[in-house]
């Protein structure tokens, strides 16, 4: 007998619990998979609940637009639709093939072992870009910001916003509701955010200054009280009473232990084929952190990547089993689903 055989063995394992994964163990419960979820957080849905439980999703199919805490919680009752299993507060850092063909997966906690993996990481460990701004770290969390988390933060305050990308569109229209006032700045006469959000920001009672406006002073005793703000064209310079800055100008990220699997990457991204698998066999990935051509980075769009994955996975495991196994409303899909119920009754939800 193998070591894998005598230990506690997963069809699929996901590494990552963002809303990607829980899909995937959705979809891999369709399939009748046993699959586990390892991530580091203490809490499932990944950015969406350690950055920003509040702000607006646009994105998914069906929610014209929903929190994204409300997001998380509908998708993990989902995933629990089927009997899972979810490692949290575990950061996984190394992966080996077993010379049985099973995968062991190391954790600062101990050792999983598993048929598959998918990786869901997201964007890896992230930490905020920042600005080269006089006394800003004596600041944060008094006043400057890179999140929206909590909202109460921001309530009833004069808040600046700084960046132009989605999130900081997003949270220009999330904060108008609540605070004072909103002023947005930034530097460049482009934005990367959507049109229709950039359209809304614009005609709501924001306060946009762009192009070539950025933050040259922070001042206030103890927390955030005034900003000083230059315009690097014309050398105008503004000075408002703010009590709130949200920095939204992007993240550094790092996959960590990763880079040690032998997986072939672009930059910070996992290069994967039309059917999610990684160059190491056993090894898809889904979401973020994955990269071939035409990737769009959409909540979405990973749905159907890890989906993909889980059928790909499937077949692997199982060769006589279809990659594609028909719509969701075929009757021998829908008979799985009620085996998998009927199982999940006398079955209790494992937790670790």
């Amino acid at each position: 007998m193998t070591a894998a055989a005598e230990k506690d063995l997963f069809d699929i394992t996901f590494i990552g619990a963002g809303p990607v994964a829980l899909y995937g163990m959705y979809y891999a419960g369709l399939r009748l998979m046993k699959s586990k979820v390892i991530d580091m957080l203490g809490e499932v849905g990944g950015g969406l609940t350690a950055l920003y439980p509040e702000k607006y999703i646009y994105d998914m199919a069906g929610f014209p637009a929903i929190f994204a805490k409300d997001l998380v919680k509908v998708m993990y009752e989902q995933a629990c639709l089927y009997p899972q299993t979810f490692c949290m507060e575990e950061k996984v850092t190394g992966l080996e093939h077993l010379d049985d063909g099973t995968i062991k997966i190391t954790s600062n906690k101990g050792q999983h072992w598993t048929k598959t993996v998918v990786i869901c990481a997201g964007l890896g460990s992230y930490t905020p870009r920042k600005f080269d701004i006089l006394n800003l770290e004596k600041y944060e969390g008094n006043g400057v910001y890179y999140f929206v988390n909590p909202i109460d933060n921001f309530i009833n305050k004069n808040v600046l916003i700084v960046g132009g990308g989605d999130a900081a569109f997003d949270y220009s229209m999330m904060l108008e509701k609540v605070a004072k006032s909103v002023t947005h700045i930034h530097r460049n006469s482009m934005f990367t955010a959507h049109e229709h959000t950039i359209e809304k920001v614009m005609n709501s009672s924001v306060t946009m200054k762009y192009p070539f406006w950025e933050i040259k002073e922070i001042q206030g005793n103890g927390g955030v009280e005034k900003v000083t703000l230059h315009q690097t064209k014309t050398d105008e310079e503004l000075t408002l009473d703010i009590e709130a800055i949200v920095l939204s100008i992007g993240f550094i990220t790092d996959l960590g232990p990763i880079t040690d699997w032998g997986l072939e990457l672009e930059k910070d991204t996992i290069v994967v084929d039309s059917r999610m698998r990684t160059n190491v066999k056993g090894v898809f990935a889904a979401g973020d952190i994955v990269a071939y051509d035409g990737k769009l980075k959409l909540i979405s769009l990973g749905c159907g990547e890890v989906a993909i994955a889980v059928n790909n996975a499937k077949h692997d495991i199982d060769p006589k089993a279809k990659i594609s196994p028909g719509h969701s409303t075929d009757k021998h899909v829908l008979a799985l689903r009620k085996i998998a119920k009927q199982k999940q009754k006398g079955d209790q939800v494992a937790k670790t």
